[in-house]
């Protein structure tokens, strides 16, 4: 196996060069800033021997090695537990005890030795040596080089100059994407779901998250005022009391809709470290959680507004309160864990329903707007709503018949999660077609210099080997499929 570095000057592209060989390969990765869920307790990482880390001992000492966190800052909330330095060791040590059953994969790591202390170099090190003997390890440093130029068997070198060429050991002009492909083999890394990775969800999300109190906390006072504030509220003002309803129920799950964007990015980076088997489970699961708070909160609000005024008792009321809400939230919870959107991008197209409905709805000016754009109404579910409110259906223009109602509100609720699901379907079909145009280039590139930069890599011997176990980047297209279901 071979140990690869990857040098050149600051802003050369370096760790561009390494993410585009993760992306050709999708191969074990530990990036320069990893991020990590900060409240996830280290003693809880499934299939993970804490006490190898070299570090460990402080925590048995002091006690704290059943509540140690990972520690760091996620949604503006700084969690206490592990340093920086200290958060790289245990990415590193997890890599290593993960893989060390398996063999030929392909490990990438951005600067390892970032924010270790040179008291850890020699533990790194030794790991590294010990990673060499079963995989193939392309690595970018800063720091320590002369030790990894000792170590290593190729060095790739990248230039701010001309970032379409690099040189490979003593090979002068070779093109960047010839390159990266030449580089890109190594099998998958095998590991299949299991009871331990759903307690570690559990243990996670629900045990060791601060945000469901928060979620809890805030909605206690909300609600509670809310009660005192409107409280023998008259059925003539059912409709005000439930816009005001409405709005906490919004603002109660809000900062927790807010807060999945960073819950994606650092659960997609776990995964690149091997921390857990699935970011397709993990995103359901956290999906399933959060319709779980919206669920609860609709039951809060539905007992609440009971609680002040009358004549909403009715279950279809609570029906209509989870879809309002749900239509709302919906798109938030698609554009937060299952696309690759900043959190601006998300904030901001996720709580146009909500802006939208105001506009839209007719339901805060009943019959009025000009025609055409007020025939959008029946897009949105609080318009059905207010077509079931005592004292103000009557003044919606067009309610559809009673029996019907509650079925097109439901619809309506779900239109944010359709149009999402259209969008996504072209992302998927855009996205194979990418991939077969990556065949095609590799394809292309299939010559005698494609074969002997391979070769100088990886050795004649190592390269009939990856081959031979299908390993090749031939397969580029269909792991670029299979990681797009994952994901």
């Amino acid at each position: 196996m071979t140990l690869t570095t990857v040098v050149g000057s600051s802003g050369s592209g370096k760790t561009t060069f390494l993410n585009d060989v993760h992306k050709s390969n999708k191969c074990t990765y530990i990036r320069q800033y990893h991020s990590m869920r900060p409240y996830i307790p280290v003693s809880k990482i499934p299939k993970f021997d804490p006490t190898r880390l070299p570090y460990w001992d402080i925590y048995i000492r002091e006690e704290k090695a059943d509540s140690i966190q990972v520690g760091g800052t996620m949604a503006g909330e700084f969690t206490a537990g592990l340093s920086g330095g200290q958060r790289k060791l245990l990415l590193f040590e997890l890599i290593c005890q993960r893989t060390a059953n398996q063999s030929e994969l392909l490990i990438a790591l951005d600067e390892p030795f970032a924010g270790v202390t040179d008291d850890f170099v020699p533990y790194m090190v030794e790991r590294l040596n010990e990673l060499r003997k079963r995989h193939n390890i392309i690595l970018v440093t800063n720091d320590h080089v002369e030790t990894l130029t000792k170590m290593a068997d190729n060095t790739i070198t990248v230039s701010a100059v001309d970032r379409t060429k690099v040189k490979v050991n003593d090979m002068e002009g070779v093109d960047r994407q010839r390159a990266i492909f030449a580089l890109s083999l190594g099998d998958d890394f095998e590991q299949s779901s299991s009871g331990e990775d759903l307690k570690f969800f559990f243990d996670v999300e629900i045990f060791a998250n601060s945000a469901l109190v928060g979620v809890t906390m805030f909605s206690i006072f909300s609600f509670g005022l809310f009660i005192a504030s409107f409280w023998d509220s008259s059925e003539d003002q059912a409709a005000l009391v439930l816009v005001a309803g409405g709005i906490i129920a919004y603002f109660c799950v809000n900062p927790y809709l807010l807060s999945l964007v960073d819950w994606r990015n650092a659960m997609d980076e776990e995964a690149e470290a091997l921390m857990h088997s699935s970011r397709s489970m993990n995103r359901g699961l956290k999906t399933c959680l959060t319709l779980s708070i919206v669920f609860v909160i609709s039951w809060v609000e539905y007992g609440v507004v009971n609680a002040v005024v009358d004549g909403l008792s009715a279950i279809k009321f609570w029906v209509a309160m989870f879809f309002d809400s749900g239509s709302l939230t919906f798109p938030l919870i698609c554009l937060g864990i299952y696309t690759s959107m900043p959190f601006q991008a998300v904030q901001i197209l996720g709580s146009l329903p909500f802006l939208l409905m105001i506009f839209l709805s007719t339901t805060f000016s009943p019959g009025s707007g000009i025609p055409v754009l007020k025939e959008l109404r029946y897009l949105f579910a609080r318009f059905y709503f207010w077509c079931m409110v005592p004292e103000v259906q009557d003044d919606m223009e067009g309610c559809p018949n009673e029996d019907l109602n509650v079925l097109y509100m439901i619809l309506a609720a779900l239109v944010g999660i359709f149009l999402f699901l259209f969008v996504q379907l072209i992302v998927t079909i855009r996205g194979k077609k990418e991939a077969l145009e990556q065949d095609k280039l590799l394809e292309s590139m299939q010559d005698d210099e494609f074969h002997q930069l391979q070769v100088t890599l990886y050795g004649e011997k190592a390269l009939k080997r990856l081959q031979h176990m299908n390993s090749s980047l031939h397969s580029l297209g269909s792991k670029k499929e299979t990681a797009a279901e994952d994901v």
